[in-house]
């Protein structure tokens, strides 16, 4: 059996996905977090096969979940779920350490397929992920001004490219007004840039928001 752990802020989607790895048959889900600090302190304890980790939750995000798990050299192979599309974290996430990722709204067969893949010891890459790394070995994509940032900037730069505004953008993150508007200060002058507005014209353009 492979023993899996979800964390992901929504009870709702947690239930589905016990249902459709279960449904398998040679799955079996061991214990569930609704945030970052919970998926830390639990995992440990379950010594999950598969981590199937969200990448917005309160507090610690996903991308600092993995990173401290690095720290740890937590050997637990780690299987993004996401909202977002591969071509806005993907790369940042396999970078970063994760085992593979996949999107929330790829089909139950793709992220049967990715668990077991993570759980036998290997890299899950989907066809979309597959292009961008060859794009990116080949050199047909030079270092865009949005590379430059560091994870947590780009996380909110994608969602100031989506609309939202710095307090939605604290609230979700649950960090402070003056933290995030921190944030976009840095990102602006990272990106030679002097509004939002530009910020949003970029990721649209990019495919980032």
């Amino acid at each position: 059996m492979i023993r899996v752990m979800l964390a992901d802020d929504h009870a709702i989607f947690r239930d589905g996905l016990r249902m459709v790895l279960e449904a398998e048959g040679d799955f079996v889900v061991v214990g569930e977090a609704e945030n970052g600090a919970q998926t830390l302190k639990l995992l440990p304890q379950l010594k999950p096969d598969v981590l199937l980790l969200d990448i917005s939750m309160p507090g610690l995000t996903g991308f600092d979940v993995v990173q401290r798990l690095n720290q740890k050299a937590e050997q637990t192979p780690v299987l993004i779920l996401s909202m977002y599309p591969e071509e806005q974290y993907a790369l940042r996430f396999f970078k970063a350490g994760a085992a593979g990722y996949v999107a929330k709204d790829a089909a139950s067969t793709r992220l049967v397929d990715a668990v077991r893949v993570v759980a036998s010891g290997r890299k899950y890459i989907s066809p979309e992920v597959a292009t961008l790394l060859a794009e990116t070995l080949s050199g047909e994509l030079d270092q865009a001004p949005h590379e430059l940032l560091s994870d947590r900037e780009y996380q909110v730069m994608c969602q100031i490219g989506s609309g939202k505004t710095v307090s939605q953008i604290a609230e979700q993150m649950s960090l402070s007004v003056r933290t995030i508007s921190t944030y976009r200060a840095r990102i602006l002058a990272k990106m030679r840039m002097g509004t939002n507005a530009e910020l949003t014209h970029y990721t649209i353009k990019h495919g980032l928001a």
